[in-house]
Parts: C-alpha cells; structure tokens; sequence
C-alpha cells in the first residue's frame, strides 16, 4: 500500500514498518507516523468487503451494515474476513523525519520534556518515544553502537520551513547525540525498520494506554531501560492525539481516544533461547508500569491477557460490540484473537 500510494504523492495513515500486513493494523485500529496528522488507519477506511462466518459477503460502510463497520473499527479479527479495505489517502509525500538519540543519562530530562512538547506541538509533526539500543549499522557512528538511549523518531508532513521551524526546539533540547532529522520519501521512513525487525524474530508483548507521564512512570522506564535485554528490545510511546484525539470514543470500536500515547513494551531476539529471559523483563516491567496506565491497551499490542483485559480496552464499547458479534459471528468462529465473545 505504501509503494501504490506513493506514486501519486498520496499516503494513508498505517503503522511504523512498511512489513505490517495491513489487515490486521487496520482492525485494531492503525497508530503509526501520521497519527497526529491524518487519524488512525481506521479513521481512513471507507469501506470494506467482509466473508462473513456463514460465508455470506457483505460489502460495509456508512451506509451498508453500519454496525458491522462500527465494529471493524477497532474490534480486531473478531466478526469476519476482509478481503478488501477501500481507504482514504493523504497527500503525503517527502516529509521531514527520522531519529534523535539523547545518552540515558538524560531520559528522565528528555521525558519530561517530550511529555510537554508533544502535546502541544502543531499536528504537522508526530514523534513517538523509545527507549532502545542504537543497532551496529551505518550511518550510526561505530562508537555508539549498542549504547541504550532515549529518542524520539519524528515525521514533519509540512513544508521544509515549517518543520525547520516546529523541530528547532528539538535540536535546541540537548542537543542530541544523534540528529537523524532530514528530508525523505515518506515510503522510505515506512520502510526503514524494516531491515533491522526481519521476519523470524521471538517476540513478546505487553502494553497499555498512557493519559499522563507522570515522574513516578518515568522513574520505572528509566529503571527497565537499563536492563533491556537485547539489541531489538524497546519501548515506544506512540501519540494517539491530535487528529486521532478529535474523534470520540464510541465514533468507533477504538474506545481511547482521550488517551495521550499507546505504550508498548516488547522483548525481541533472533534466537528461541531468549524466550524466557525476553518475556520476564517484558512482564517485569507492565506490572511495574500498569499502575501508571489508563486500564486498556491497543490490542494490536496485546498477548493472550484474558478476557478481563480485552473487556477493559473496550471499555463502554464492550457491550456493543458484543452485540455485534451476536449478529455476524453468532457461533464465535472467528476466535483466534483479542475476542469477543457474543452477547
């Protein structure tokens, strides 16, 4: 989607790796790099065509079973196949983008500030936190590799004067080590993890909703970062206001949007070994974090957690969506997910 959409100078709002299959980011709801800017994925989708559990095929929209494209809005796999998704696209071409690295030394510095600066920077510009290794590859300097810090990866959709002007106060804060900030197709900022999180990886997960980043928080972030367990491990804060902050929370089954950021936490390796190891730093650090959250998670993020915590990401929408999985999925066989059971 991102390769077709940018021959016209056209992007939709879809995640942070261009190797996200597009299905299953647009179900749980789509948070990536035009958030602020543009909305959710979800917020983009026309229309979709669904096989339904009786293998009925049902074209969804406003007009055409509304529920149904309510629920596909945020409700993930849970009420039928969609073989085709009609979106919106923007006119995004080259942005203004890439990383900023600070030493952790200064994450509870740069948090406290990030956590300001976000909130109120002009929507053209979103940026979401991490607290990560700097991989062993060019064109980051030999000597910073593998170093643990705190950054922040931005993507401008303005003009070049106005991202120079809404990123000085980045490049003034700090400054940072590393100032990866520059112009770029925005396929290519879509694309440029993709290289460094292959197919392959053991990966384990575990998230929530953030409306404040309060100092006790950013106490705990900076206690686990010191102990990430491998290169690929990380947390990211991704913004979900701005322009996905203005839609309400019953507008769609995604039922935060008067959350702040959505935080995951992953534990991530090349090798089956590091199962155990990577699972219990990511489990260690939630438990000591969900205090500090807003009681649900994207559920793009999620594990198997139970149906406790799949009821608290929908929070007052719960009700409803299992009435919709009633009518289109009566018989509960699309489970295989964060589910809904029917009402």
């Amino acid at each position: 989607m991102d390769a077709a959409t940018a021959v016209h100078g056209l992007a939709v709002p879809s995640g942070i790796i261009g190797s996200t299959g597009v299905g299953g980011l647009t179900l749980g709801g789509g948070i990536g790099h035009l958030t602020r800017q543009h909305g959710l994925t979800i917020d983009n989708l026309v229309e979709a065509e669904v096989v339904l559990a009786d293998g009925q095929v049902v074209t969804a929209n406003a007009g055409q079973h509304p529920e149904l494209f309510w629920g596909l809005r945020g409700g993930g796999g849970n009420f039928g196949i969609v073989t085709r998704f009609s979106f919106r696209a923007h006119p995004v071409a080259t942005v203004t983008a890439g990383p900023t690295f600070w030493p952790l030394d200064q994450a509870t510095e740069v948090m406290r500030w990030y956590r300001d600066f976000i909130t109120s920077a002009p929507e053209e510009l979103n940026g979401f936190l991490a607290l990560m290794k700097i991989p062993p590859v060019d064109p980051y300097p030999p000597a910073l590799h593998l170093q643990t810090v705190v950054g922040v990866v931005w993507c401008h959709t303005g003009t070049p004067e106005q991202a120079a002007h809404d990123l000085a106060p980045v490049r003034a804060f700090g400054p940072p080590m590393v100032d990866g900030i520059q112009a770029m197709p925005f396929a290519a900022l879509q694309g440029a993890f993709d290289g460094f999180y292959t197919p392959g990886l053991q990966w384990y997960w575990r998230a929530d909703f953030v409306k404040t980043l309060d100092d006790g928080a950013i106490a705990g972030h900076v206690k686990h970062a010191q102990t990430l367990p491998t290169l690929h491990s990380m947390m990211h804060l991704y913004p979900i206001n701005g322009a996905a902050g203005r839609v309400g929370n019953a507008d769609t089954a995604f039922a935060y949007r008067d959350a702040t950021w959505a935080k995951v936490i992953v534990g991530v390796s090349p090798d089956p070994a590091d199962g155990p190891r990577i699972s219990a730093w990511c489990k260690d650090y939630w438990q000591d974090l969900h205090p500090h959250g807003a009681g649900g998670a994207y559920v793009n993020f999620m594990m198997d957690e139970g149906a406790s915590r799949v009821a608290a990401s929908y929070r007052d929408n719960f009700a409803r969506l299992r009435a919709v999985k009633r009518r289109y999925d009566p018989g509960n066989v699309f489970r295989v997910n964060q589910n809904i059971v029917p009402a």
